[in-house]
């Protein structure tokens, strides 16, 4: 019980974080999702994100922040294993499941459903 209230307050604080940047910073909805990635992937360089997913699970993994830390977190294990080409095939062997998932969701939708316009 206790992990599930961490998910849901961890969770909760990265999207009100990204409420307040919408609402408070005017931001357009593509400023605040770039500026949660980068944020991931910035927490991820320096060490930081790891723990907090050991911390918070899915409270920290199912918000886009965690994408971010995704990248990085390919891209250093692929510059280990194969040099500095790593860095940009790294970040594509990590993600890919995740961006193919979406890709099919999307197209599966578009299919079911017809947009307005």
């Amino acid at each position: 019980m206790e992990k599930f209230l961490w998910a849901f307050l961890i969770g909760g604080t990265i999207c009100v974080i990204g409420q307040l940047l919408l609402d408070g910073f005017k931001l357009t909805p593509a400023h605040t999702t770039v500026t949660l990635v980068v944020t991931g992937a910035v927490m991820g360089g320096l060490g930081l994100y790891d723990p907090l997913i050991k911390f918070a699970g899915a409270g920290a993994t199912v918000p886009i922040s965690s994408f971010g830390n995704s990248l990085v977190k390919g891209a250093l294990k692929e510059f280990d294993s194969t040099g500095p080409i790593g860095v940009l095939t790294g970040i594509f062997s990590i993600t890919s499941a995740g961006i193919s998932a979406a890709i099919i969701f999307a197209f599966m939708g578009a299919l079911i459903f017809r947009p307005k316009g």
